[in-house]
């Protein structure tokens, strides 16, 4: 099998597999499941950067997203392998950070799905913005400063 051809460089990647609840009234992935499948990404992400959701809530601190961007640029069907890759682009060590997602099928090495996700660190109790804790500052660094697409 080739090596699928990434956007940027060190990306981290989840699988994939579409089942029949992903599909929609057309035959092929309903939008809303590319959505799910770059924050399931991005959480995926966190925790292996040692922030899971379980010690998110220890601390009363997460990320929530405020701005969602995404190109759908291909269709994906029950069956198929698909791999979803998370960057953090930009993180100010303050209250935001970024994250640009791709999405491929490794069947086909096409990519299907591109977003940027803008997140600001908010109270869990409360849900208002907040200063990142510093256990978030020293993790949410930016992952890839190389962008391979031309």
């Amino acid at each position: 099998m080739s090596v699928i051809s990434w956007d940027r460089s060190n990306p981290f990647v989840i699988d994939v597999r579409v089942v029949a609840s992903h599909i929609d009234g057309y035959g092929h992935v309903s939008t809303h499941n590319y959505v799910q499948w770059m924050i399931d990404c991005a959480f995926a992400h966190s925790s292996a950067l040692g922030l899971s959701e379980a010690r998110c809530r220890e601390i009363g601190r997460g990320m929530a997203a405020v701005d969602l961007q995404i190109k759908l640029l291909g269709a994906a069907y029950e069956g198929e392998h698909l791999q979803a890759a998370t960057w953090i682009v930009q993180a100010d060590g303050k209250l935001r950070l970024s994250r640009q997602f791709q999405i491929i099928n490794v069947q086909t090495q096409k990519t299907l799905t591109r977003g940027q996700c803008d997140f600001v660190c908010t109270n869990l109790e409360n849900g208002r913005p907040v200063r990142m804790p510093q256990e978030f500052i020293d993790t949410y660094r930016i992952t890839s400063e190389v962008s391979l697409s031309a």
